[in-house]
């Protein structure tokens, strides 16, 4: 990956919907050249994919909760634990994590009431866990940015 591609990539964190001659003219190439750079970033598996950026609020998810969890640590409950995840749309992402806790999630609900709800109806029902903690977001300080790029 040269320059010219990790100058693709910030151009399209930043906006996904630029025109190919819009990258183009921004990265300093001609429109055959950036087109060929950005699908070959795509076989790659580098440019993983695009999305639009949407407001919680808007869609009535501004209440956003990330959660810790406890898992029994053995690799049936564990894989039970994350399958079951991947069936529960108010978690927008999950991870695993090394150390105490074992996985960390990010949910975004309506309300304190639907987080309940969820919390009483699902989180707790699912196999394997131990414990579940809850910390209310109060102000998101960083919105996401997309990866650094840097040389």
């Amino acid at each position: 990956m040269d320059q010219i591609d990790r100058n693709i990539l910030r151009e399209l964190q930043k906006d996904g919907r630029l025109t190919i001659q819009d990258l183009a003219q921004r990265v300093g190439l001609t429109s055959s050249p950036c087109m060929r750079r950005v699908r070959q970033l795509e076989q790659d598996g580098v440019i993983q994919g695009y999305r639009a950026v949407i407001n919680p609020e808007a869609v009535g998810r501004g209440f956003e909760v990330l959660v810790s969890i406890e898992v029994k640590r053995d690799r049936e409950a564990v894989e039970a634990f994350e399958a079951a995840l991947q069936g529960i749309p108010d978690v927008i992402e999950a991870y695993r994590l090394f150390g105490s806790p074992g996985c960390l999630l990010r949910i975004a609900v309506a309300d304190l009431t639907a987080y309940e709800r969820l919390w009483i109806e699902r989180l707790t029902t699912l196999s394997g866990i131990t414990e579940v903690n809850s910390q209310i977001i109060m102000k998101r300080v960083k919105e996401p940015q997309g990866l650094p790029v840097d040389d």
